[in-house]
């Protein structure tokens, strides 16, 4: 099968869905199939206002038009709802194609906090924007049934993996601060709500694995935490092993892949008891989900490492990425229409 795969999410982005994405694109390739993949770092780019670590192709219709009519896929999957994901969802309605599309990300949630821009009118796009996918894909059953309650019509449930090879046990030697270390990791930005875990007045030492357009801001007012910035392979995968407790403070995360990653280090979660953590820490053995999240940290912090690293272990990118697969809706061979002359030079 020939798969192109469309996503404004891509590095030099570092964030669960980019992992995600190349992970599966890794593993279907392993399978046997073709998957191209259609992202920023192909087209022309502007930075994303107040987040410019966000590349946007704007403008970039006619050339993913071109490219993917050279590739003539056998299935189309579109990741995202930035400029190249609503290109193709326009090349796909032009060209009568189905296609299956995701739900990474809470966009609503996060314009809102950054615009004040309603709830409401947000998700009247994003309904619209996967209004006419054949499936979408969501990662957790809570996101599933909000979906639905929110309107949308076709949501099925695809979870995540998490590379155990990777992510292990190790030392905790590599870290000789003040114990016990206390760790986030991940975006550093104001929808993560790292303030929550920052403030927290807690015994030890506290970790920020990360960047992000608040990163200035907390490091100037939290002058006590170690600011390490992104750390990528063997080098995250030693921070988060050498940490007691992962604390995850975000409230809008539709999954946490990281959380898994921590687990499959050996150490325990604490968080909120909202959607993605509730959907991910489904055993009070290896977290502890609490509204007073000190008091989640200090539940953590007396769990067992092995509980956690044996809690992981069920969950595997391979059967992750065949799920993938079983979802995609194969274009029929002879379903490839030319557009009308109206719709070409529009």
């Amino acid at each position: 099968m020939k798969l192109a795969l469309i996503t404004d999410a891509w590095p030099p982005q570092t964030n669960g869905v980019v992992t995600t994405l190349r992970t599966i694109s890794e593993q279907l390739r392993a399978i046997g199939h073709t998957v191209e993949t259609f992202t920023p770092d192909q087209f022309r780019t502007w930075p994303c206002p107040s987040y410019p670590e966000i590349r946007l192709a704007l403008g970039c219709g006619p050339k993913l038009r071109t490219r993917l009519d050279a590739f003539q896929p056998d299935a189309i999957h579109i990741a995202t709802e930035g400029p190249l994901g609503m290109a193709a969802r326009s090349y796909c309605k032009r060209r009568g194609l189905p296609y299956t599309s995701s739900f990474h990300t809470r966009f609503a949630e996060y314009i809102h906090l950054r615009t004040g821009l309603p709830l409401s009118l947000g998700y009247s796009f994003l309904r619209w924007f996967h209004g006419e996918s054949e499936r979408l894909m969501t990662a957790t059953p809570t996101l599933l049934e909000e979906l639905k309650a929110r309107g949308f019509k076709n949501p099925v449930l695809w979870s995540r993996g998490v590379d155990t090879e990777l992510f292990r046990p190790r030392s905790k030697d590599f870290l000789s601060d003040p114990r016990p270390v206390l760790l986030y990791a991940g975006r550093v930005a104001i929808e993560k709500n790292i303030e929550a875990f920052l403030s927290l007045d807690l015994p030890g030492t506290k970790y920020v694995v990360g960047d992000g357009p608040q990163r200035e801001e907390l490091e100037h007012k939290y002058p006590e935490v170690r600011f390490v910035g992104y750390k990528y392979g063997e080098d995250l995968a030693r921070y988060l092993a050498a940490a007691d407790v992962f604390v995850f403070p975000s409230r809008t995360d539709t999954f946490g892949l990281v959380m898994l990653e921590a687990l499959a280090s050996g150490v325990p979660v604490a968080a909120f008891p909202v959607e993605g953590p509730k959907d991910v820490i489904l055993s009070d053995r290896v977290g502890c989900l609490d509204e007073d999240l000190a008091k989640a940290v200090t539940v953590a912090l007396k769990l067992d490492a092995e509980d956690c690293r044996r809690y992981a272990l069920r969950y595997s990118w391979r059967d992750c990425a065949l799920l993938f697969e079983s979802y995609l809706v194969p274009i029929p061979k002879n379903g490839q229409r030319s557009p009308a002359w109206w719709q070409r030079y529009s």
